[in-house]
């Protein structure tokens, strides 16, 4: 039987605009495992079948340690089970250590990046670790050989010198097709921003963007996947934006969905 790891990562220490997404990952956690709702993804997987999901619980941030090096360490821990691995933030600052230990297992990788903001940022704000830098840091880093941005609807002018400079891989909302089908031919890390979608179905963010995708359009291109998912986070989701809870009901559709996907293409590790 393939496990699936689940940690929660609940800082947003290096969000830009206002605070939050440190509050989700418990309220996601309920949603998923609310009786509202079946347990079973669309691709046959029952998430809620006894020792499939293995729960590590939430990182503890009490400002003595440096975040970074908690996380990387947390992730490193839970990796070391040798399951896939669901991160749940958080903001998206924490993509960046987590790939630190997510490389270390993975020779070949490539990321699929969910998203309307690039987050490729030199630093925003002064700060190298905003939740608009991570991708930046991760391909200075060479955390991964492949970066892959879909949904996007925020690029600048230096957004587009960054993606020459990495040599990144840009498909724009406007330019979605729902027959998008990725060539990958590596393990793949998915991260997946709360606010790809449109805020009419996740209004729960901190930076609403209209022109989204929908839920079925992330799902199905998360479905299209045939590589193994190695790793993913879920991040971005802020409560205190949200309305009756939608948000974190999709969040935890999302996580059910790539649950499903990581046991579908489940293979040892690369």
């Amino acid at each position: 039987m393939v496990h699936i790891s689940l940690l929660g990562i609940p800082n947003d220490d290096n969000s830009s605009f206002t605070r939050g997404p440190a509050e989700a990952p418990a309220l996601i956690r309920r949603e998923l495992h609310s009786d509202a709702y079946s347990s079973w993804s669309e691709t046959g997987v029952d998430i809620g079948a006894q020792g499939l999901l293995v729960d590590h619980g939430d990182i503890r941030f009490d400002g003595a340690a440096d975040a970074w090096e908690l996380i990387e360490q947390h992730v490193a821990q839970a990796l070391d089970a040798g399951h896939p691995l669901i991160s749940l933030g958080g903001d998206h600052a924490i993509t960046h250590p987590i790939m630190r230990a997510v490389r270390r297992r993975h020779r070949r990788l490539t990321i699929l990046h969910i998203d309307a903001h690039p987050d490729i940022y030199h630093a925003y704000q002064g700060n190298p670790r905003s939740h608009t830098s991570p991708f930046a840091r991760i391909m200075e880093e060479q955390l991964a050989d492949r970066l892959i941005q879909v949904g996007l609807r925020t690029i600048n002018d230096h957004h587009r010198e960054q993606f020459q400079r990495f040599g990144v891989e840009v498909i724009e909302a406007g330019r979605y097709a729902d027959s998008l089908k990725l060539k990958i031919d590596t393990p793949v890390y998915l991260s997946v921003d709360i606010d790809a979608l449109d805020p009419a179905y996740a209004p729960g963010v901190s930076h609403r963007e209209p022109g989204g995708l929908s839920v079925r359009q992330v799902i199905d291109l998360i479905q299209r996947i045939d590589q193994p998912i190695v790793a993913a986070d879920i991040v971005e989701y802020n409560p205190r934006r949200d309305v009756s809870e939608l948000t974190a009901t999709v969040a935890a559709k999302l996580l059910k969905e790539i649950a499903g996907m990581m046991v579908k293409t489940a293979t040892p590790a690369a």
